[in-house]
Protein backbone atom coordinates (compact mmCIF):
# COMPACT_ATOMS: atom_id res chain seq x y z
CA UNK A 1 0.00 0.00 0.00
CA UNK A 2 1.21 3.49 -0.78
CA UNK A 3 1.91 5.98 1.98
CA UNK A 4 -0.06 9.22 1.65
CA UNK A 5 0.52 12.51 3.51
CA UNK A 6 -1.93 15.21 4.59
CA UNK A 7 -1.29 18.73 5.89
CA UNK A 8 -3.50 21.76 6.51
CA UNK A 9 -3.61 25.25 7.99
CA UNK A 10 0.06 26.15 7.68
CA UNK A 11 -0.89 29.85 7.39
CA UNK A 12 2.38 30.96 5.84
CA UNK A 13 2.54 34.72 6.30
CA UNK A 14 1.02 34.81 9.77
CA UNK A 15 3.35 36.16 12.43
CA UNK A 16 6.73 37.84 12.30
CA UNK A 17 9.16 37.74 9.40
CA UNK A 18 11.58 35.71 11.54
CA UNK A 19 9.01 33.09 12.55
CA UNK A 20 7.85 32.74 8.95
CA UNK A 21 11.40 32.21 7.72
CA UNK A 22 11.97 29.50 10.33
CA UNK A 23 8.59 27.90 9.59
CA UNK A 24 9.43 27.93 5.89
CA UNK A 25 12.70 26.09 6.54
CA UNK A 26 10.86 23.48 8.62
CA UNK A 27 8.20 23.14 5.94
CA UNK A 28 10.85 22.52 3.28
CA UNK A 29 12.24 19.77 5.55
CA UNK A 30 8.75 18.29 5.80
CA UNK A 31 8.25 18.40 2.03
CA UNK A 32 11.62 16.70 1.54
CA UNK A 33 10.44 14.01 3.96
CA UNK A 34 7.23 13.58 1.95
CA UNK A 35 9.20 13.28 -1.29
CA UNK A 36 11.42 10.58 0.21
CA UNK A 37 8.49 8.50 1.46
CA UNK A 38 5.44 9.10 -0.73
CA UNK A 39 4.00 9.92 -4.12
CA UNK A 40 0.88 11.71 -2.83
CA UNK A 41 0.38 14.85 -0.74
CA UNK A 42 -2.96 16.41 0.16
CA UNK A 43 -3.01 20.06 1.26
CA UNK A 44 -6.31 20.76 2.99
CA UNK A 45 -6.41 24.53 2.64
CA UNK A 46 -5.07 27.66 4.33
CA UNK A 47 -1.55 26.79 3.31
CA UNK A 48 -1.08 30.55 3.06
CA UNK A 49 -2.52 33.01 5.55
CA UNK A 50 -3.68 35.03 2.57
CA UNK A 51 -3.41 34.38 -1.15
CA UNK A 52 -4.88 36.63 -3.82
CA UNK A 53 -3.57 35.83 -7.26
CA UNK A 54 -3.58 38.57 -9.87
CA UNK A 55 -3.34 37.82 -13.59
CA UNK A 56 0.31 38.90 -13.71
CA UNK A 57 1.27 38.91 -10.02
CA UNK A 58 1.27 36.56 -7.05
CA UNK A 59 2.04 37.34 -3.37
CA UNK A 60 5.69 37.97 -2.61
CA UNK A 61 7.67 35.54 -0.48
CA UNK A 62 7.98 31.83 0.34
CA UNK A 63 10.16 31.10 -2.68
CA UNK A 64 11.77 28.13 -0.93
CA UNK A 65 8.44 26.39 -0.27
CA UNK A 66 6.97 27.21 -3.68
CA UNK A 67 10.12 25.95 -5.36
CA UNK A 68 10.03 22.77 -3.30
CA UNK A 69 6.40 22.11 -4.25
CA UNK A 70 7.38 22.46 -7.91
CA UNK A 71 10.34 20.12 -7.36
CA UNK A 72 8.11 17.49 -5.73
CA UNK A 73 5.60 17.72 -8.56
CA UNK A 74 8.37 17.43 -11.16
CA UNK A 75 9.69 14.33 -9.39
CA UNK A 76 6.32 12.58 -9.71
CA UNK A 77 4.62 13.42 -6.41
CA UNK A 78 0.90 14.13 -6.94
CA UNK A 79 -0.13 17.20 -4.95
CA UNK A 80 -3.81 17.82 -4.31
CA UNK A 81 -4.71 21.30 -3.02
CA UNK A 82 -8.21 21.70 -1.53
CA UNK A 83 -8.64 25.43 -1.12
CA UNK A 84 -9.43 26.91 2.29
CA UNK A 85 -11.07 30.12 3.44
CA UNK A 86 -7.76 32.03 3.45
CA UNK A 87 -6.38 30.97 0.08
CA UNK A 88 -9.20 30.41 -2.38
CA UNK A 89 -8.50 33.45 -4.61
CA UNK A 90 -6.49 31.49 -7.14
CA UNK A 91 -6.25 31.57 -10.90
CA UNK A 92 -3.94 29.09 -12.60
CA UNK A 93 -0.54 29.63 -10.95
CA UNK A 94 -0.52 26.46 -8.84
CA UNK A 95 -1.67 24.26 -11.71
CA UNK A 96 0.33 25.77 -14.57
CA UNK A 97 3.58 26.65 -12.78
CA UNK A 98 3.74 24.04 -10.00
CA UNK A 99 1.77 21.12 -11.44
CA UNK A 100 -0.58 21.02 -8.44
CA UNK A 101 -4.16 19.77 -8.77
CA UNK A 102 -6.43 22.47 -7.31
CA UNK A 103 -9.94 21.84 -5.97
CA UNK A 104 -12.28 24.69 -5.09
CA UNK A 105 -14.80 22.24 -3.65
CA UNK A 106 -14.55 19.13 -1.48
CA UNK A 107 -12.84 16.08 -2.93
CA UNK A 108 -14.07 12.48 -3.03
CA UNK A 109 -11.32 9.99 -3.78
CA UNK A 110 -10.31 6.37 -3.17
CA UNK A 111 -6.96 5.74 -1.46
CA UNK A 112 -5.66 2.23 -0.86
CA UNK A 113 -9.14 0.80 -1.30
CA UNK A 114 -10.80 3.23 1.16
CA UNK A 115 -13.28 5.98 0.31
CA UNK A 116 -12.17 9.45 1.43
CA UNK A 117 -14.17 12.65 1.70
CA UNK A 118 -11.64 15.47 1.94
CA UNK A 119 -12.53 19.07 2.77
CA UNK A 120 -11.00 22.18 4.28
CA UNK A 121 -13.89 22.07 6.75
CA UNK A 122 -15.22 25.63 6.78
CA UNK A 123 -18.91 26.45 6.61
CA UNK A 124 -20.25 23.27 8.26
CA UNK A 125 -21.22 24.84 11.58
CA UNK A 126 -24.92 25.56 12.00
CA UNK A 127 -23.92 29.07 13.13
CA UNK A 128 -22.01 29.71 9.89
CA UNK A 129 -25.02 30.82 7.83
CA UNK A 130 -23.68 34.36 7.50
CA UNK A 131 -20.23 33.07 6.58
CA UNK A 132 -21.68 30.77 3.90
CA UNK A 133 -23.34 33.79 2.27
CA UNK A 134 -20.11 35.80 2.56
CA UNK A 135 -18.14 32.94 1.02
CA UNK A 136 -20.41 32.92 -2.05
CA UNK A 137 -19.96 36.67 -2.40
CA UNK A 138 -16.19 36.49 -2.04
CA UNK A 139 -15.88 33.59 -4.48
CA UNK A 140 -18.11 35.21 -7.09
CA UNK A 141 -16.10 35.60 -10.31
CA UNK A 142 -17.41 39.12 -10.94
CA UNK A 143 -16.47 40.27 -7.44
CA UNK A 144 -13.03 38.68 -7.75
CA UNK A 145 -12.50 40.50 -11.06
CA UNK A 146 -13.53 43.84 -9.55
CA UNK A 147 -11.20 43.29 -6.60
CA UNK A 148 -8.35 42.45 -8.97
CA UNK A 149 -8.59 45.99 -10.36
CA UNK A 150 -7.13 47.25 -7.08
CA UNK A 151 -3.35 47.64 -7.14
CA UNK A 152 -1.70 44.47 -5.74
CA UNK A 153 0.06 46.37 -2.93
CA UNK A 154 -3.29 47.66 -1.68
CA UNK A 155 -5.32 44.56 -2.54
CA UNK A 156 -2.98 42.17 -0.72
CA UNK A 157 -2.78 44.50 2.30
CA UNK A 158 -6.59 44.59 2.51
CA UNK A 159 -6.75 40.80 2.10
CA UNK A 160 -4.20 40.40 4.91
CA UNK A 161 -6.22 42.64 7.21
CA UNK A 162 -9.35 40.63 6.42
CA UNK A 163 -7.46 37.41 7.13
CA UNK A 164 -6.40 38.65 10.58
CA UNK A 165 -9.97 39.65 11.44
CA UNK A 166 -11.26 36.26 10.27
CA UNK A 167 -8.75 34.41 12.45
CA UNK A 168 -9.51 36.57 15.50
CA UNK A 169 -13.23 35.89 15.01
CA UNK A 170 -12.64 32.15 14.71
CA UNK A 171 -10.44 32.01 17.82
CA UNK A 172 -13.07 33.82 19.88
CA UNK A 173 -15.85 31.39 18.90
CA UNK A 174 -16.80 28.21 20.72
CA UNK A 175 -14.76 25.72 18.73
CA UNK A 176 -16.23 22.82 20.71
CA UNK A 177 -19.70 23.64 19.39
CA UNK A 178 -18.31 24.04 15.86
CA UNK A 179 -16.62 20.67 16.14
CA UNK A 180 -19.90 19.00 17.10
CA UNK A 181 -21.49 20.29 13.88
CA UNK A 182 -18.50 19.16 11.82
CA UNK A 183 -18.59 15.69 13.38
CA UNK A 184 -22.31 15.49 12.66
CA UNK A 185 -21.56 16.30 9.02
CA UNK A 186 -18.86 13.62 9.02
CA UNK A 187 -21.33 11.13 10.48
CA UNK A 188 -23.63 11.75 7.53
CA UNK A 189 -20.85 11.18 5.02
CA UNK A 190 -19.77 7.98 6.75
CA UNK A 191 -23.36 6.74 6.63
CA UNK A 192 -23.19 7.32 2.85
CA UNK A 193 -20.29 4.87 2.66
CA UNK A 194 -17.16 6.95 3.17
CA UNK A 195 -14.46 5.37 5.30
CA UNK A 196 -12.66 8.59 6.20
CA UNK A 197 -13.80 12.21 6.42
CA UNK A 198 -10.64 14.32 6.60
CA UNK A 199 -10.62 18.05 7.33
CA UNK A 200 -8.57 20.95 8.65
CA UNK A 201 -9.84 24.43 9.57
CA UNK A 202 -10.55 23.82 13.28
CA UNK A 203 -6.84 23.51 14.11
CA UNK A 204 -7.58 20.63 16.50
CA UNK A 205 -5.76 17.39 15.58
CA UNK A 206 -8.10 14.47 16.12
CA UNK A 207 -9.14 11.01 14.96
CA UNK A 208 -12.60 9.84 16.06
CA UNK A 209 -14.26 6.55 15.21
CA UNK A 210 -17.81 7.06 13.94
CA UNK A 211 -19.74 3.94 13.01
CA UNK A 212 -17.79 2.12 10.32
CA UNK A 213 -15.59 5.12 9.53
CA UNK A 214 -13.43 7.86 10.98
CA UNK A 215 -13.52 11.63 11.31
CA UNK A 216 -10.02 13.11 11.07
CA UNK A 217 -8.75 16.64 11.66
CA UNK A 218 -5.12 17.10 10.66
CA UNK A 219 -4.49 20.03 13.02
CA UNK A 220 -2.31 22.95 11.95
CA UNK A 221 1.16 24.45 11.63
CA UNK A 222 0.44 27.45 13.84
CA UNK A 223 0.61 25.74 17.22
CA UNK A 224 0.36 21.97 16.82
CA UNK A 225 2.63 21.30 13.82
CA UNK A 226 0.84 18.07 13.01
CA UNK A 227 0.29 16.16 9.80
CA UNK A 228 -1.55 13.04 8.70
CA UNK A 229 -0.22 9.79 7.27
CA UNK A 230 -2.33 7.03 5.74
CA UNK A 231 -1.43 3.53 4.58
CA UNK A 232 -3.84 0.92 5.93
CA UNK A 233 -4.86 3.22 8.81
CA UNK A 234 -4.78 6.96 9.47
CA UNK A 235 -2.28 8.45 11.92
CA UNK A 236 -1.75 12.00 13.17
CA UNK A 237 1.90 12.79 13.81
CA UNK A 238 3.73 15.80 15.21
CA UNK A 239 6.58 17.22 13.14
CA UNK A 240 10.01 16.80 14.74
CA UNK A 241 11.66 20.23 14.69
CA UNK A 242 15.26 20.59 13.66
CA UNK A 243 16.24 21.75 17.17
CA UNK A 244 14.83 22.45 20.63
CA UNK A 245 15.42 26.16 20.07
CA UNK A 246 13.18 26.12 16.99
CA UNK A 247 10.50 24.13 18.83
CA UNK A 248 10.36 26.72 21.63
CA UNK A 249 9.56 29.47 19.11
CA UNK A 250 6.29 27.76 18.22
CA UNK A 251 5.10 26.60 21.63
CA UNK A 252 1.60 27.74 22.58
Amino acid sequence: MEKVFFISDVHLGHGSKESNRIKEIELVRFLNFVGENSKKLFILGDFFDVWFEYKLAVPKGFARVIGKLAELSDSGVEIFYILGNHDFWVRNYFEDELGIKVFKDDLEIEINGKKFYISHGDGFSKNDFGYRILRKIMRNKTNIFLYSLIHPDIGLWLAGASSRKSREYSLNRDSTENEKDVIEFARGKISEGFDYVVMGHLHRPKIEKIGDGFYVNTGDWLWNFTYGVFTDKFEIKKWAFSSDEVAKLFQK
